[in-house]
């Protein structure tokens, strides 16, 4: 069953008086459960399919179901309403609030799910755990190294539980160990809780981990393997 469906999507932006594609005329289906990096060279539009998939840019033409919903009938509320209860989002630039600790961060995106705050602390605690960085609750981004700021934001992208999870470029600041550990722990999710997840990647390592590899080039499909029937 496909939790994302698109069909000609393009997007295309003004530069000038020329016109550029950054997409032009994608179709693409992820079936549910799916572990997928979408890689090809800069300028490809791997980020730009992220963001329309995600809701937070508009297509050209063309259009993106999600989970059910086609995006481009959604109003703005609607769509902050779907990206808030289905959709987790891991940025390669950690996007953490300063001045809240690592559980607060967690905790931040089930506090507008008004989830009650008992409740809330104890998954935020608990997905922390799951992460690696049980007794790190109270420090704040600025007190933890770059692989664990990833860690607070990978916990924070799954707590709720998401029908699908889209990280951008998740390893791009991470070393080699810490950048396998954080796959690998994505991985896990994704096989014990079925989460969806795709991500955009210049990262060979993060293609060697993906069940399936979709190459784009110019803004269109290049290639694919492993794809999922």
């Amino acid at each position: 069953m496909n939790i994302v469906e698109c069909r000609g999507l393009k997007k295309t932006y003004r530069q000038g008086r020329v016109d550029v594609h950054a997409l032009d005329g994608v179709d693409l289906d992820v079936v549910r459960g799916d572990f997928m990096a979408l890689a090809g060279p800069s300028g490809s539009g791997k980020t730009t399919l992220l963001n329309l998939i995600g809701g937070l840019d508009h297509a050209s033409a063309g259009e993106v179901v999600l989970d059910g919903e086609k995006l481009n009938l959604l109003s703005q509320a609607q769509l902050a309403e779907l990206r808030l209860n289905r959709i987790g989002f891991v940025f390669q630039a950690y996007n953490l609030i300063p001045v809240l600790t690592a559980q607060e961060n967690v905790e931040f995106i089930l506090q507008l799910q008004n989830l009650p705050a008992r409740e809330r602390r104890e998954r935020a605690m608990a997905i922390l755990d799951d992460v690696g960085l049980e007794g790190l609750y109270g420090r704040r981004p600025a007190e933890l190294s770059g692989g664990q700021q990833q860690r607070v934001a990978v916990a924070r992208a799954i707590v709720s539980e998401p029908a699908i999870v889209l990280a951008d470029e998740p390893t791009a600041n991470l070393d080699s160990h810490t950048g396998q550990g954080l796959l690998e722990l994505m991985l896990e999710m994704n096989e014990k809780k079925e989460v969806t997840f795709i991500f955009s990647t210049h990262d060979k390592m993060v293609m060697d981990y993906a069940k399936r590899l979709v190459i784009l080039r110019d803004g269109r499909i290049a290639g694919e393997r492993g794809k999922t029937e």
